[in-house]
């Protein structure tokens, strides 16, 4: 039994590191900086140990094989998931690049909104960093903050010292949409945070008006989404006289078509304020290896990590390479599933050929035709992902021996066996 400290965490998104994990054979425990997020994501434990053909178990050779068996003659193979660290993502475009596949990260449908938004129009966004050292006002729109990271407020928010900010206990916070499910947002002075709720589905006007009150327009309109003006107002003379302004929001959790546009009209809004002070985004994610997929996909081909192989050189697309409209419209022919971190997360399918490239103690609605468990990046193998300010690559730990291939072996595995039966 040993204790290993200062862990850090590939789940939270926010480059959380001073975990300390009790490791006792494979069994793990967080003894000390868990949260909700990280804890149970730790202390998962193995059940499977063998790769699986059909449900019998057989080498990684044998299922690497079988695997290799099922692509060689695919029209459109789909690479779905993508939950991977730096060097699983580097051999899952390899083995993309050579069955000339789909590969599309599973949570880029809401990485999407920023990504339109970031290629049409730019925006101006911060690290972790500077929240850290900088920031003085906290807008948070559209989600819950403190459910998507438990431990952002302790660490990036109340920290103790910051090299610009006296008093971080006098920074302020703020809700627009959703309100906060705890109260990690309320200060150590006992201040709790202001909140300006609405529907989602309101949220887009709501935050067009705080936009045009930022720029001094004027409005006939006395509520807009159940808010009223005047408290918009307030707000907007608060992100202007604020010295460092930091706003912040989910993708995933703007739940309405075209979710795109609003995210278009915050960074809008951010440059605005930046004529007379200073202000920045902080789109949320991380989890899960998205950024790291996008990362890796983007200085290997280009392009984020919704592109296709299928004629020989990448072909990027937001719409047409979206994974399960192959899969549902029949026009892909194979699945390959890749999630190292997420046990629930399971592929969507079962109706055609199956390959599944997953974290140790998945169940199956259907066995598929190869399941190959691999080790989790950060537990059972060394690593790097990206955190979700995309600035650091997080050095992730080896905590046990569980004799599990990582990701990068097994589909480097599944490539090598392809090459050999197509030379």
């Amino acid at each position: 039994m040993t204790e290993i400290t200062e862990v850090p965490s590939p789940f939270c998104g926010i480059g959380t590191d001073d975990l300390s994990v009790r490791v006792d054979g494979l069994a793990l425990k967080v003894t000390a900086n868990g949260c909700a997020v990280n804890t149970p994501a730790f202390e998962q434990a193995i059940t499977d140990t063998q790769p699986r053909v059909d449900g019998k178990e057989v080498s990684l050779e044998a299922a690497a094989k079988k695997a290799a068996a099922l692509l060689k003659d695919t029209k459109l193979p789909v690479i779905g998931g993508c939950a991977t660290d730096v060097n699983g993502m580097r051999a899952l475009l390899a083995l993309a690049d050579r069955a000339g596949a789909v590969v599309d990260n599973m949570n880029f449908s809401a990485a999407r909104n920023n990504l339109l938004v970031l290629q049409d129009s730019g925006w101006m966004n911060t690290t972790l960093a500077e929240v850290k050292n900088r920031c003085d006002l906290l807008l948070v729109v559209g989600t819950d903050l403190e459910a998507f990271a438990p431990r952002f407020f302790e660490r990036y928010i109340w920290n103790k010292d910051a090299m610009f900010v006296d008093d971080t206990a006098n920074r302020q916070v703020i809700y627009l949409g959703k309100a906060p499910s705890g109260n990690a947002s309320t200060s150590p002075n006992g201040q709790t945070a202001k909140v300006l709720t609405c529907n989602d589905a309101e949220l887009p006007g709501v935050i067009a008006v705080l936009r045009a009150l930022v720029k001094g327009r004027p409005l006939q309109a006395e509520s807009v989404g159940g808010i009223a003006v005047a408290d918009l107002q307030a707000l907007a003379n608060q992100l202007k006289a604020a010295r460092y302004s930091v706003v912040t929001w989910a993708a995933g959790a703007l739940g309405f078509r075209q979710a795109e546009l609003t995210v278009q009209v915050l960074s809008e809004m951010i440059k605005d304020l930046n004529v007379s002070t200073r202000c920045s985004g902080l789109p949320l994610g991380g989890k899960e290896g998205d950024q790291t997929a996008n990362q890796v996909c983007g200085w290997t081909t280009g392009y984020p990590a919704r592109t296709r192989f299928s004629r020989g050189y990448p072909e990027y697309d937001p719409y047409l390479n979206e994974a399960n409209a192959l899969v549902d419209s029949g026009e892909a022919d194979a699945l390959v599933w890749v999630q190292a971190f997420n046990v629930k997360s399971v592929p969507p399918t079962d109706h055609m050929p199956t390959i599944v490239i997953g974290r140790s103690g998945m169940t199956f609605a259907k066995e598929p035709d190869v399941f190959i468990p691999v080790g989790t990046p950060g537990i059972d193998h060394a690593g790097h992902a990206y955190r979700m300010d995309n600035v650091v690559a997080i050095r992730l730990k080896k905590l046990r021996d569980s004799g599990l291939p990582s990701t990068a072996d097994a589909l480097n595995a599944i490539e090598n066996a392809l090459r050999e039966m197509t030379v």
